[in-house]
Order: C-alpha cells, then structure tokens, then sequence
C-alpha cells in the first residue's frame, strides 16, 4: 500500500492500562511545566458562535507542530483516536495536531491534500510510514500505542531547544462561498525566508467514515486533513493548492494570503511558517517548523483552564486508574 503501513503489534486486553500510563505521563509533563503559570490555551470557538465577523486568533507562534499518519482501517488506530484531543486540550497552545489518512486505496477518506503531506514527510522518512506514527516537529517517527511517552518527550525536547520564533496571526470569517482564513500579520524568520512558505492547514473534526470501508472504530475521526495551501516566498506565490476553493494572493505571503474552504460544522485552521520541500531534498533545511498558531472552531469536553491542584489531582487518580486496570483486565 502507498505510503502507510499498518503497526503489526496490537494488544487489545492491555490498550486501557497504555491509554492510562499514556495520560498519566502527559499530565506529569504538564506539571513540570506549568507548576507556577496556567496553560495557555489555543483559540478555541463553539460552533455556537457567529463567524459573519471576523474572529483573529492570538499573535502567537509557539506552538509545536505534531503530525499523525493514520487510517480508518487500523484498529490500533481507531482506538487512540477517541483519546487524543483530549491529549491535545491539555497540552493548551503548546501543541498543534493534524492526522493524514493516506491515499492507499483502503482508508475511508483518502483526502489528497494529506498525501501530499505525508509525502513531504517522505522525502527525510521514506514512504514506508506505518499507522500510526506520531512526529514532532516532523522528526523522530514514533509508533503505536506505546511511543506517546517518547512523543511528550519530543514535546519538552523541542519546546527547551527551540529558540525564536515567527509570529503570526490569521482571520477566520464565513461568508456565501465558505470560510476564508486570511493572513493579517507575519513576522517571519528572515534568516529562513528563502527557503521556506507559510503553510495553511485546514483540518475537519468528527468527520463520517463512509459506512463501506472497512472501520474498527467509531463513526467518525478527528483532526483529518482535508485541504492545504502553500506559499512560498521565494516567489512570493500560491505554489500547492488542494481541497480548497480558493487560494489568492496579490501584495505577498505574509501581507495578504488567504484561503477559503467549504463551510464545516466543526474544523480548525493551522498557520504554519516551515521549509520548503525543495529546500528539504537539497539538504538546505529540516521538516521542522518556524512558527505555527491555530484557530479551532469544535465543541469541547475538557476545561478552558488548568490549575495547579487540578493537575495534581489527576495525576493521582491516573495513578489509582493504573492500579485498578491489571485487575479488570484479569477478570
């Protein structure tokens, strides 16, 4: 199959116990970085509210790029999934995740603006990417259940050797064709800007799975990249455009970039400066990102903001949850 394999080890009766460690150590994460500041969370919008004004997101740049390549099909797949936006909220505006469901003839969506990034990833990784894999900053591949601790520790590598920055900040706005998210401020990089794009990422939530595919899992995924758009400043020009209905640009990238999309129920928006691929197969640049903000317009479960006590509370009742599980898993 193009591009994506399936992660052969699957051990069903132990699944709750790895999704409670996996909790576990993401909230002990948290604490070591949040014990004297509440986490910054990312702009999140119920689709309750109206987008006929423009709504901007924050002038923010921090946020770590996490990619996911995943499929319908997998079953190992289909149960991490329900579990990972929650993984996401508790991270706040630390982290930005994406999945991409692969064009191999199987998946349920198959959405070409995710193959195209799953084969940037392929230009340093290889197109034998098996689901799922989780990359950081586009780096160290980590598979199946078991490599969410080595993904947190990416997180607090990345996040401690991370220096500057780009900031940017979008609009969102729906109107009679859709939803356009357009550039209203970019303070990029300009040691990097030739060799690199501004990238918007347009990811639909709770999204079917077609009733004739094969799916594990629940009726629908999360995070699924459906459409992207790219461009590159070197040109100053939309060179990628996919699953949009519209891509325009006229003074430059980071003047007046904008796409517009078919309006979603429920979707968020990623903005991220990175290298351009042609300066990743010339060996000029690396998969990592520069900046990158998100506009996320989804209902919620988990909470606006996390204190201190709160963390450490789940922490031991994550803690009981792991000394509970063996034995139901026994009975």
């Amino acid at each position: 199959m193009k591009g994506v394999g399936i992660f052969a080890q699957h051990d069903e009766g132990g699944f709750k116990l790895k999704i409670a460690k996996m909790l576990v150590f993401s909230t002990l994460c948290l604490l070591v970085l949040t014990s004297s500041n509440a986490i910054v969370q990312a702009k999140i919008l119920d689709p309750s509210v109206d987008l006929s004004e423009p709504m901007m997101t924050e002038a923010r740049g921090r946020s770590l790029l996490v990619e996911e390549v995943t499929t319908t099909w997998c079953p190992t797949c289909a149960e991490i999934d329900p579990y990972l936006m929650g993984v996401a909220d508790s991270h706040g505006s630390r982290i930005a995740m994406v999945s991409y469901h692969p064009s191999d003839g199987v998946d349920g969506f198959q959405p070409p603006a995710a193959q195209h990034r799953i084969e940037r990833l392929g230009i340093v990784h290889g197109n034998a990417i098996p689901s799922p894999t989780f990359f950081v900053e586009g780096m160290n591949p980590r598979s199946g259940t078991e490599a969410w601790s080595d993904v947190q520790r990416d997180i607090l590598d990345s996040e401690l050797t991370r220096q500057e920055t780009s900031t940017l900040q979008f609009q969102v706005t729906r109107n009679d064709e859709g939803i356009t998210a357009k550039i209203i401020y970019a303070d990029v990089l300009e040691s990097n800007r030739n060799n690199s794009q501004l990238t918007f990422l347009i990811i639909e939530h709770k999204k079917m799975v077609p009733n004739d595919v094969a799916n594990p899992g629940e009726e629908h995924r999360d995070r699924v990249l459906v459409a992207t758009a790219e461009c590159h400043f070197n040109t100053s020009n939309i060179e990628v455009s996919i699953g949009l209905l519209s891509a325009e640009v006229s003074q430059g990238c980071s003047d007046d970039f904008e796409v517009t999309f078919t309006d979603l129920q429920e979707f968020s928006i990623l903005l991220v400066h990175e290298s351009s691929e042609h300066a990743i197969e010339h060996l000029e640049a690396t998969l990592g990102t520069y900046g990158a903000v998100e506009f996320a317009y989804r209902s919620r479960d988990s909470p606006q903001s996390w204190s201190f006590t709160g963390i450490v509370l789940l922490v031991a009742a994550g803690a009981g949850l792991i000394a509970v599980l063996p034995r139901k898993d026994r009975n």
